[in-house]
């Protein structure tokens, strides 16, 4: 089956963002909220995690639980986002309004992948 061209695309960006992750560990572990264990494992798992589901989303067998799984992700990644909001050092010094818009784009991101279930 052939996918439209916006999917390979989303794959894409998660496969690209996850393997940031372990090229610039250390940017993600600032931004990792402090009551979570193991920054460093939790950053490479996150971006093992965006690897894996980005190309799941390009397969057919796996699209759907790839799909499922980068929405429940990308609510857990709510966490830090709002964690971000709680100081100007967890938020990089970043205007609150950016901060509320990275939230936005997370329930953007969300409903990007859950548009795909019907393909």
């Amino acid at each position: 089956m052939e996918y439209p061209w916006h999917l390979y695309l989303m794959g894409g960006i998660y496969s690209i963002a996850g393997i940031i992750h372990f090229i610039k560990p250390k940017a993600y572990m600032r931004i990792m909220p402090r009551y979570l264990p193991a920054h460093r494992e939790l950053v490479y798992l996150s971006g093992f995690a965006e690897v894996l589901l980005g190309v799941g989303v390009c397969l057919p067998p796996t699209k759907n639980l790839s799909i499922y799984l980068i929405i429940l992700m990308l609510a857990t990644f709510l966490l830090v986002h709002f964690y971000m909001l709680s100081s100007k050092k967890a938020g990089l010094n970043l205007p609150k309004w950016v901060l509320w818009v990275r939230i936005l784009l997370q329930f953007f991101l969300m409903y990007w992948a859950y548009f795909y279930i019907k393909f």
